[in-house]
């Protein structure tokens, strides 16, 4: 299964994330995650910072008109035409922006599918301005969950999670500092500054 080109699975995902009561429920069964975690955090958003936001998925983080919204996947990017017509189909492995473009670099629940996380960090970097902030969601190995990751994986759905650990090395090695982890469940949270 491919997320850029599974409509199937790409529908089902955005319908579960866009309802409140799946979502919420979703999260807690699945990765014993509470979900208003991610809402809070994407609440607190600045409406006026230059955002990259990707994967953007169905869009549930647009917030603000300087929001540009990128994925891999044409199907998510026609779902979250809904929210924005600021729109883009991106590599996070190779973004077609200058280094040192934006304000703030957004990527909820996206890491745990990719290969490399690492290269995509490093990528979510450069393209953030000096001081910028990189802010996310991902699953973590580490947890009682890392069974149903292994079924993902099999599944062709989710690539090379790491542990908290891990994310924290991530992040350092891609240059980040003031480096905030808040892991709840199999869900880790964070923030970093350029």
């Amino acid at each position: 299964m491919n997320w850029k080109t599974s409509a199937l699975l790409s529908t089902l995902y955005d319908h579960a994330v866009q309802n409140r009561a799946l979502s919420s429920l979703g999260a807690r069964v699945l990765w014993n995650y509470d979900i208003d975690h991610l809402r809070s955090t994407i609440a607190t958003q600045d409406p006026h910072a230059l955002t990259l936001d990707i994967p953007c998925g169905g869009g549930i983080a647009i917030h603000g008109t300087r929001h540009v919204a990128a994925d891999l996947s044409q199907i998510m990017l026609r779902r979250a035409r809904r929210r924005t017509a600021t729109l883009l189909q991106a590599d996070l492995y190779a973004l077609p922006f200058p280094t040192s473009t934006f304000d703030a670099c957004l990527t909820y629940n996206g890491l745990h599918c990719l290969d490399d996380p690492a290269t995509a960090l490093r990528e979510l970097a450069r393209v953030l301005r000096p001081g910028g902030a990189l802010t996310g969601t991902t699953l973590v190995r580490g947890t009682n969950r890392d069974p149903l990751i292994t079924l993902f994986q099999h599944l062709d759905i989710f690539g090379n999670p790491g542990t908290t650990d891990d994310l924290r090395t991530w992040l350092t090695t891609a240059g980040l500092t003031a480096i905030d982890l808040t892991r709840i469940g199999a869900v880790t949270g964070f923030t970093a500054r350029k």
